[in-house]
């Protein structure tokens, strides 16, 4: 109020700040809240491929290692077939179940001496929202290699 008794016209204007800055929070809180999620979901589906391709590094069979002329080298010889029913029983024991549409994409070896997996999984947010997509499809990859020494 003024000296002489008349209202002001910046009456109420701070209650229209309070609100908007507590939606801008409220916003900025849901943001860091699903970027956190969506980044240990990934590392959690980045773990879980790098222990079935470690797995599958492991799958040759002894019968099948390669030893160089003069015993310059050892080296184990895997198969795609081996390299995926690795992965799928590593996955399968590991209790992957918490990852949505959780799927082996690829699971291959290139040189015959290495294996590379690829898992893919769904992510959701914990709170969806207008300003927040319903669901990402995460995908990654990992490749391991039997060494002898």
């Amino acid at each position: 109020m003024k000296e002489d008794g008349s209202h002001t016209s910046e009456e109420g204007s701070t209650l229209i700040l309070i609100i908007f800055s507590a939606a801008l929070a409220l916003a900025l809180i849901l943001g860091v809240s699903a970027a956190t999620s969506l980044y240990l979901e990934r590392k959690r589906l980045f773990s879980l491929a790098d222990g079935a391709a470690l797995a599958a590094s492991e799958s040759f069979e002894l019968s099948s290692v390669v030893i160089g002329e003069t015993g310059s080298f050892v080296r184990p010889l895997m198969t795609d077939d081996a390299v995926n029913r690795a992965a799928q029983g590593y996955i399968a024991g590991a209790g992957a179940t918490k990852l949505d549409g959780l799927e082996i994409s690829r699971a291959v070896t290139r040189d015959g001496r290495s294996a590379t997996i690829e898992l893919a999984a769904y992510w959701r947010p914990p709170v969806v929202s207008l300003f927040l997509p319903e669901g990402i499809r995460l995908s990654v990859e990992s490749t391991a290699r039997s060494i002898f020494f």
